[in-house]
């Protein structure tokens, strides 16, 4: 779906403060609290707006210490991350394209490797101790999509990506990425 520049505003808006009242944002964006609730509502209908949620300072809550854990080359990415989504102490999964799967979480500091084994189980990691998360969701740059190295289509997660000569290229499927490797390759003799 289309987003103008009105409709970042209200994202950006919402991502600083989720519970501002529509009218207050209505009076940044120039227009009616009821017409920034029809924008809103169809965000969140085009699945733009996943939901609204609760920062927690879990420093004040004194829950555990953070922890930064990065798992290379898991044998079943998204068996790994699926785990993960729903395990007690996790806030935050990231799967990159190259199949590295890293994730932040809160448990007791006398049983981090402990905790961390259990969610990996056998899988290779390494931990971090975390000093501090700070966390600003943004929309800077929300109009924008990675586009295919080959035919300039939108790159989603069945995507696939090189790196060639220190550079890293994104396609949107395995045919686009096998075309430029062999334009690549033959440009390069």
């Amino acid at each position: 779906m289309p987003l103008d520049e009105t409709d970042f505003e209200i994202l950006s808006l919402l991502a600083a403060d989720a519970r501002r009242p529509y009218s207050d944002i209505g009076d940044v964006v120039d227009l009616s609290g009821p017409a920034v609730s029809q924008r809103v509502t169809r965000l969140q209908e085009s699945g733009v707006i996943d939901g609204f949620t609760v920062s927690l300072n879990r420093d004040r809550l004194r829950a555990g210490v953070g922890v930064l854990v990065t798992v290379t080359d898991p044998e079943d990415v998204d068996a790994l991350g699926d785990r993960l989504a729903g395990a007690d102490g996790v806030e935050g999964v990231f799967t990159s394209v190259d199949g590295t799967v890293r994730f932040t979480g809160r448990t007791a500091a006398d049983d981090v490797r402990s905790w961390v084994h259990a969610l990996v189980g056998e899988e290779s990691f390494d931990v971090e101790l975390l000093d501090s998360v700070t966390w600003e969701p943004s929309v800077a740059g929300g109009g924008f999509a990675v586009a295919c190295a080959e035919c300039a289509n939108t790159v989603d997660s069945e995507g696939e990506s090189i790196r060639l000569d220190g550079e890293t290229y994104h396609f949107c499927c395995s045919s686009c990425r096998a075309r430029f490797e062999e334009r690549y390759d033959r440009l390069s003799e």
